[in-house]
């Protein structure tokens, strides 16, 4: 089973290498990097990445195992406390929100 996932991921990966996707606004978007960032960071950040904006360093960090779990609840408080996207943008710039 862990050879099929392997070989699946392995797939996709080298498709994402030879197809960039016609609905990325910078030509030079998509491919490998969009890949990592739609499969490990979400259909948002993808998205968003696709469309010009950078990963922020936040979601990098969802990558490393114990890190991950305090930035996701870092992110937990700042969602109850209310931030908004433009709230991050004037906070970190507006290449990443």
């Amino acid at each position: 089973m862990k050879r099929a996932m392997i070989m699946v991921a392995a797939g996709a990966l080298m498709l994402s290498l030879n197809v960039t996707p016609a609905s990325a606004v910078n030509e030079s978007r998509g491919g490998l990097m969009g890949f990592i960032a739609g499969c490990c960071f979400g259909i948002r950040a993808g998205g968003a990445y696709n469309s010009g904006k950078e990963i922020h360093w936040r979601e990098w960090v969802r990558l490393v195992p114990i890190a991950s779990i305090v930035c996701s609840i870092w992110d937990g408080i700042d969602g109850a406390n209310g931030m908004e996207t433009s709230d991050y943008a004037k906070k970190y710039g507006s290449a990443f929100y």
